[in-house]
């Protein structure tokens, strides 16, 4: 099925659509979409009437016509003519490349090693609730093909938080304005979060202290009032050395801690016993007095500033092999100082599970078959040489992805997608790295061309997405593919022909399990309303705190200190410092060959590996470099604006080394993430990073890694 362009864009000289922004970002921005009277989108840009983005964009997406109307798009079908990965292609027709689809996995289903030999592999290309995750789920679960587990970004904090809160942390962003001592812990906010930036700002100028914690001198560190230099990976010691400093001086809120909080008693003992202020800055590599300072500020935040603490926490800090840990540690803090109880006070992870959409009407995990293997999406480089149990990998379905460029272990990711006896489908709207190595290619459409509903893992509001535009070319959104692969296929018509408003409405019904806080979130927010346009918001209150009375998401109904499951699984039910995978300090046997702790945060100019191949944007980013102190420059005679390599014993990439204070002694920082076709040496910085998993939640660990640096 093609969504019409809606005919106010045919029968006015400049329409306008509101629309969503679709990419991996918390903001969800609104746009707003002039089209001329020939169908073309002539403008993109903020929707100024959204009552959170308030009409700006970030400068990538202010370039979002460079994307959709890109010499590069893709509009045709392809099939692979020449060897993998040198990207020889020619067009073919729908026709024959979803009969070619369809015979090779009705061939490997019927095969001894059956459908479980498929693999679909996506992630968050876009966010959208038809486009990322509906009907491709119902098409590989009626297969029986393997299952993905997607993991690679947000797992870890998730199982963090859920341990101690029974769901993410999250306030109403719009209450920030109220916070008076604000830490952005391993977030970069003002770059990946601008819109509560501005909110944050807007804090400042009424009286709140901003501190960032991070290895690295940010952006959003050289704008804050103080910058907290943590050695990477070792937040959750400083969070209970924080602890410390809180039960010690008498600064915790024994009432929020006597009625909505269990294992207080168990915790303070352990914190005042094991992680004193000057045990916690050997861990850190922070002076004492900085510990003691920051507790004393966080936990004096009413006296000193006149308003509640709120601590902003993000994916920097869980991508570490204690990730999962520190999330749940930090998570522990708003409680043990009663800052939940106040707007703009706690902590906020997330907003994602404030939406109560039926999440099992779209996917339909009853369709599932018994015994069904899942595949960790961050192992996709032992899946694809064939080292994890269950069947080898014969065909790998790409979308919503580029996996030759985000995945750890590049170069054995790329050596797995160059073997012959793979088939790989890959559907995207440019060439990307992955798709070089496929065998056919499918042509995507943008935000532009398709229909979704949204929800915002950094605010409140629900957005539907009408097309602005025809498709361009050929090509097709998601939903339509899988519904041309499933009738290829004879699966069912009742599963896969509903039209994508008509999914849209239906997942708005019934929440399809657990939610957080009820689906009452969706009294007044109707789909009939959502497609007058514009963002509706949901049925939570002004100011919402949702752990001002308790109320918490755990079996106990409690903020969890001490958690029963935790002591249920054989782990240790309180919270504790789980150092990296890769730490000079417990590994001293790599750290001699690989010294330096390489932190990989993204290229501000970039979306994970999205806009990379807009040239205005690429051009912006400059090129790969790697920050490293002064010091650790000097003693490798490394000089500013020089070549290096950056190796350890996964891979070496090259780079510019640039020289100065904005990181530590000791750590390194190298932004990503480069299409391998832009750098000098053809890979990224995941040719160096490891595929170890998170503690918890099974999550990528791309800030856990040694590696060393040589002039070139």
């Amino acid at each position: 099925m093609t969504i019409p362009l809606p005919t106010a864009a045919l029968t006015t000289a400049l329409a306008t659509v509101r629309g969503v922004c679709p990419h991996d970002c918390p903001d969800t921005c609104g746009l707003v979409t002039q089209v001329n009277a020939a169908g073309r989108a002539v403008s993109v840009k903020g929707d100024p009437d959204h009552p959170f983005t308030r009409g700006f964009l970030c400068t990538k997406v202010a370039r979002y016509l460079d994307r959709v109307y890109h010499d590069g798009r893709l509009t045709t079908p392809l099939k692979r003519v020449g060897p993998k990965g040198r990207g020889d292609f020619a067009p073919i027709s729908w026709g024959e490349a979803v009969a070619t689809i369809a015979a090779k996995f009705t061939d490997i289903a019927a095969s001894p090693d059956g459908p479980q030999a498929i693999l679909p592999y996506s992630y968050a290309g876009t966010m959208g609730k038809l486009q990322y995750a509906s009907l491709d789920r119902r098409f590989f679960h009626r297969l029986g093909a393997s299952l993905l587990d997607r993991t690679i970004c947000a797992t870890a904090g998730a199982v963090g938080s859920d341990i101690t809160l029974g769901t993410r942390a999250a306030i109403d962003p719009e209450a920030v304005a109220k916070s008076r001592y604000i830490v952005n812990w391993g977030s970069n906010t003002s770059v990946t979060n601008s819109h509560l930036w501005a909110v944050m700002h807007h804090a400042r100028k009424a009286g709140a202290k901003i501190v960032t914690i991070d290895p690295h001198r940010s952006r959003t560190a050289a704008k804050s009032d103080w910058w907290i230099p943590v050695r990477p990976g070792t937040d959750g010691a400083l969070a209970l050395g924080v602890m410390h400093v809180l039960f010690r001086d008498g600064l915790q809120d024994d009432d929020y801690l006597e009625r909505y909080c269990v294992g207080t008693a168990e915790l303070r003992q352990r914190v005042l016993n094991d992680y004193a202020p000057h045990v916690v800055a050997r861990i850190t590599g922070l002076p004492v007095e900085t510990v003691e300072q920051f507790a004393r500020e966080y936990g004096n935040a009413q006296r000193l500033f006149g308003g509640p603490a709120l601590i902003r926490l993000n994916y920097g800090m869980q991508r570490h092999g204690g990730g999962a840990m520190a999330v749940r540690t930090v998570c522990c803090l708003p409680a043990i100082t009663g800052d939940w109880r106040h707007p703009g006070g706690g902590a906020l992870l997330s907003t994602s599970k404030m939406y109560p959409f039926n999440e099992r009407y779209l996917e339909r995990p009853d369709l599932i078959r018994p015994g069904t293997r899942t595949v960790n999406m961050v192992k996709l480089a032992e899946a694809l040489a064939g080292e994890l149990p269950g069947p080898p990998v014969k065909a790998l379905y790409v979308y919503n992805a580029n996996p030759a460029a985000v995945n750890p272990d590049q170069s054995k990711v790329l050596t797995g997608l160059e073997r012959d006896d793979l088939f790989t489908v890959v559907h995207d709207l440019f060439m990307t790295d992955t798709a070089r190595y496929a065998d056919i290619v499918l042509p995507a459409t943008s935000q532009l061309e398709q229909f979704d509903i949204h929800a915002s893992y950094g605010h409140l509001y629900v957005q539907v997405n009408p097309p602005a535009i025809a498709p361009l070319g050929e090509s097709k959104p998601n939903t339509e593919v899988f519904r041309l692969l499933a009738r290829a296929m004879g699966f069912e018509p009742q599963l896969f022909d509903t039209p994508d408003e008509e999914l849209a409405r239906q997942s708005m019904v019934g929440g399809g399990g657990r939610v957080y806080p009820s689906e009452s979130a969706f009294d007044g927010v109707s789909f009939d309303r959502l497609m007058e346009g514009g963002p509706v918001r949901l049925n939570l209150p002004v100011d919402y705190a949702p752990f001002a009375d308790g109320n918490f998401g755990t079996p106990s109904g409690q903020c969890e200190l001490f958690s029963r499951r935790e002591l249920d699984a054989g782990r240790d039910p309180l919270p504790h410092y789980v150092p990296p995978h890769e730490d000079p300090q417990t590994r001293p046997d790599l750290a001699t060959l690989y010294p330096l702790q390489m932190v990989t945060p993204p290229v501000p100019s970039f979306l994970n590996s999205s806009f990379v191949n807009v040239e205005a944007l690429r051009k912006a980013a400059g090129e790969p470099v790697v920050e490293m102190h002064a010091d650790d420059a000097a003693a490798r005679g490394i000089v500013a604006g020089q070549s290096v390599r950056v190796f350890n014993g996964r891979g070496r990439f090259r780079a510019k080394a640039v020289v100065g204070d904005s990181v530590r002694p000791g750590v390194v920082v190298s932004f990503g993430i480069w299409w391998n076709r832009y750098t000098e040496d053809g890979v990224n910085v995941n040719t160096t990073t490891s595929t170890a998993v998170t503690d918890q939640g099974g999550g990528g660990t791309f800030f856990d890694n040694l590696v060393e640096v040589a002039a070139l």
